[in-house]
């Protein structure tokens, strides 16, 4: 299949399919004139590099995982990258109650609400406090 072709069914822009070529990802079979002919596979082969990006490994990651032999996954790394994942949402929880919170709080100053302090707290903020005014 032409990299016109592949192009469009896998909703990727030339440019990539020929960068991920580059870096050893995926292998053209030939070429069609100055066209890159590719296996039926490589669909499959870009879904996962696209699987792979979107949970945060980097291409060299992904490309560890391309052996001569076939798909090889590195288990530790994806359960690593599952509690990497983990520790996200639940930050993101928390900005996503502290938002909640900041709309429906009738603190007349979100920084003297406790509650709003805990928020900021969880999401990364480290424990920020105004100093009181005497």
């Amino acid at each position: 299949m032409d990299i016109g072709k592949v192009s469009k069914i896998a909703k990727l822009p030339v440019s990539t399919i020929r960068y991920y070529e580059e870096k050893g990802l995926i292998r053209a079979i030939g070429r069609n004139g100055l066209r890159r002919d590719f296996a039926d596979d490589v669909i499959q082969k870009l879904a996962l590099i696209a699987l792979g990006r979107n949970v945060g490994l980097s291409l060299d990651d992904i490309g560890a995982m391309f052996t001569e032999d076939g798909l090889v996954i590195d288990r530790g790394r994806l359960i690593e990258k599952a509690d990497l994942l983990d520790e996200q949402i639940s930050k993101m929880m928390a900005m996503r109650d502290g938002l909640r919170h900041a709309a429906a709080c009738k603190a007349s100053n979100h920084l003297a609400c406790p509650k709003f302090l805990r928020y900021l707290k969880v999401a990364g903020y480290q424990s920020y406090r105004p100093k009181a005014k005497f």
